[in-house]
């Protein structure tokens, strides 16, 4: 009886060290997530996706009502033609005062000619000379004026011109469009709510391109490198198991403790580099799931 007893117990002590790990490392499936958020403020007339729709790069997906900007808009370009079509004419406003310039030049040539035939005095060729120099003296001031006046508006109206090309960005941005391939995950908002600048309407990622984030040891590391080709595990449970190309597109500079999901106090002391393993996933690999790698 007590050889029978020795003999079960060798048999499970065998059978215990044959079991030894077919993968160096275990890790969760992951994808880069994208939150798509609101760009402007107001109430979302339409949110065109479900969480498990497939969207595309540049894909509406939702829109922000715009009637308030809208209205600003039109106002600003109210504001706009009243500034320009105030700006002063210049060659209207100063063309009697040039034609009173040109009637004295004459006036001053008369006199010089009456001088020169001594039918006038020196005097008489001096004054009209003078109120030419200070009709000559009104003109600049009058231009000068009316250009800083001209400059001044039209400084105006450009400044709501760019109020108007804000504006105009503002409604470029209350359609939210998808900003790269993918598959929405999760849904904050609904068609009727009030969005604000920030607020998250959803989250999505690309699930056809999905990594393996897998943590390796120290003494692991000589074995590792970019661009390695490597072997990846899905488990789905019970014998369910799937191979999958990976190749390892990231390692950490710095070692971290064991994550938390590993409870024995033993593997948490231990120190580990974080790896990405991209995958191309066929359909089958979930974010969350269990996978393992074979270098």
């Amino acid at each position: 009886m007590k050889r029978y007893i020795y003999i079960v117990c060798a048999a499970g002590l065998l059978t215990a060290c044959d079991r030894t790990p077919a993968y160096d490392a275990t890790g969760i499936f992951e994808a880069t997530t994208v939150t798509v958020s609101a760009e402007t403020a107001g109430k979302i007339l339409a949110l065109d996706v479900d969480e498990g729709d497939t969207v595309s790069a540049g894909q509406r997906t939702a829109v922000i009502d715009t009637a308030l900007l809208v209205l600003q808009r039109r106002q600003l370009g109210s504001q706009k033609s009243a500034t320009e079509s105030s700006s002063p004419d210049v060659s209207a406003q100063v063309a009697a005062l040039r034609q009173q310039i040109a009637h004295q030049e004459h006036e001053c040539r008369r006199f010089e000619s009456l001088l020169a035939a001594n039918a006038t005095t020196r005097k008489a060729v001096d004054d009209a000379q003078a109120q030419l120099r200070i009709l000559r003296g009104q003109l600049e001031a009058m231009l000068s004026t009316l250009g800083k006046n001209r400059s001044s508006l039209a400084d105006n109206a450009g400044a709501l011109g760019w109020q108007q090309e804000q504006i105009d960005e503002q409604l470029r941005k209350s359609v939210i469009t998808a900003p790269a391939d993918g598959t929405v995950l999760v849904k904050f908002a609904e068609a009727g709510e009030y969005a604000v600048p920030g607020k998250p309407l959803y989250k999505m990622a690309d699930l056809d391109r999905i990594y393996l984030r897998s943590y390796f040891t120290a003494s692991q590391l000589a074995d590792i490198r970019l661009g390695q080709e490597v072997t990846v595990i899905a488990d789905f449970g019970g014998d369910k198991l799937f191979e999958y190309p990976g190749r390892i597109t990231w390692i950490a500079e710095e070692s971290e403790f064991t994550p938390k999901s590993i409870q024995t106090s033993d593997s948490r002391a231990n120190l580990v580099y974080a790896v990405k393993i991209a995958v191309e996933n066929d359909g089958r690999l979930k974010l969350g799931q269990y996978g393992e790698v074979r270098l």
